[in-house]
């Protein structure tokens, strides 16, 4: 397998004359995910691209959904790595994607890291959100919010938020938590469900007896 090495990936990636030095997104993905993420949102800084590379990713992604075989395609470990980029390449070209994600995909394609495409396109539009001051927020509850609670939330969010920031809020729905609501934004965790306190009574009164 061939050796991973970001700066490569991002030679391979642009062509452009302008400066090689790393172009760093606005928020740090870890994982192989990242450092592949990394280096497209790098190469499409230089060339001015990101949101049109942001654009094809959504395209691509489409195709994948409603492509099953291609899907299938991409992950089945068995085909050949050469045969895969071929494939890739001619159907992108087709699709009249940018070298860019071209470029991206069948070096992940040659390295045999297609398993982590999805992952990858994923992580870079959570580059682009970051690089647009969007900070996503989801709020886990037992049962859905009425718009007054809604309206509450939304407003002690705010206050997590910096100047020229904007939440992106998702809220979703787990009876598990019997009550309560789980907060996950940026980089903050905050668990205030009943499940997490009733576990958490649970083991104090076991250390107890």
């Amino acid at each position: 397998m061939a050796s991973f090495k970001l700066g490569q990936l991002v030679r391979q990636f642009s062509t452009s004359s302008v400066s090689r030095a790393l172009v760093n997104p606005p928020i740090q993905v870890y994982g192989i995910e990242g450092r592949y993420a990394t280096a497209l949102f790098s190469a499409a800084a230089k060339e001015k691209k990101l949101d049109a590379v942001e654009n094809e990713i959504k395209s691509f992604q489409n195709l994948l959904r409603k492509d099953v075989h291609l899907t299938q395609y991409i992950l089945n470990p068995s085909l050949q790595r050469q045969e895969k980029k071929a494939v890739l390449g001619d159907v992108l070209t087709k699709q009249k994607m940018s070298s860019l994600l071209i470029n991206l995909c069948v070096t992940m394609a040659e390295n045999g890291r297609l398993n982590k495409l999805q992952g990858v396109l994923g992580a870079y539009q959570k580059m682009m959100s970051a690089h647009r001051g969007e900070v996503t927020c989801t709020v886990t509850t037992a049962k859905p919010l009425d718009s007054g609670n809604l309206k509450d939330l939304q407003s002690a969010l705010q206050g997590f938020l910096k100047k020229g920031e904007s939440l992106q809020l998702e809220c979703q729905v787990d009876p598990s938590l019997i009550g309560g609501m789980v907060v996950n934004i940026g980089d903050k965790y905050v668990d205030m469900s009943m499940a997490t306190k009733i576990k958490n009574y649970t083991n104090l009164i076991k250390e107890a007896v």
